[in-house]
């Protein structure tokens, strides 16, 4: 099937391919189906809509990024995406892209969790006070003292 994608242009997806969201996306609850396509030659991935082109989420993986991160997923997470093992998901973090690159954050507190084998997905809003929706992606640079000789 074609789609048109807001970085990609139209393409080609296989239907087996796409996660449903039963409950949508905060701020795009009608938004129901999506592709997880890769931006070429990046650790970055698009939740593209199928129907919206302009419905498109930047993401990666943050345990790539930040080493003590956790997502700790409830039960009732586990049953909606019918979640049978670990190696049936994956979690991705939408990252807010500023310019410059620097100012890019990262929501740590909502990932989007996805069941590759059983194609659902769900974006799990944690309740902890431990992570936030604008995590820095690139630490400010500390400035050193060097010494002049």
């Amino acid at each position: 099937m074609k789609i048109l994608t807001k970085f990609h242009g139209e393409i080609e997806i296989n239907e087996e391919d796409i996660y449903i969201f039963e409950s949508g996306i905060p701020g795009f609850l009608e938004e129901k189906q999506f592709s997880l396509l890769t931006l070429d030659e990046t650790p970055f991935f698009v939740l593209q809509s199928i129907t919206k082109p302009e419905v498109a989420f930047i993401m990666t993986n943050p345990f790539e990024l930040f080493s003590t991160y956790e997502v700790n997923l409830p039960d009732e997470v586990l049953a909606d995406l019918q979640i049978q093992s670990e190696q049936d998901v994956a979690v991705f973090t939408i990252l807010s892209v500023r310019e410059p690159f620097e100012k890019t954050t990262a929501n740590l507190q909502a990932p989007i969790i996805l069941n590759h084998t059983k194609k659902l997905g769900k974006q799990y809003i944690m309740k902890t006070n431990n992570y936030t929706t604008r995590h820095k992606l690139i630490p400010p640079l500390v400035a050193t003292k060097q010494e002049v000789k």
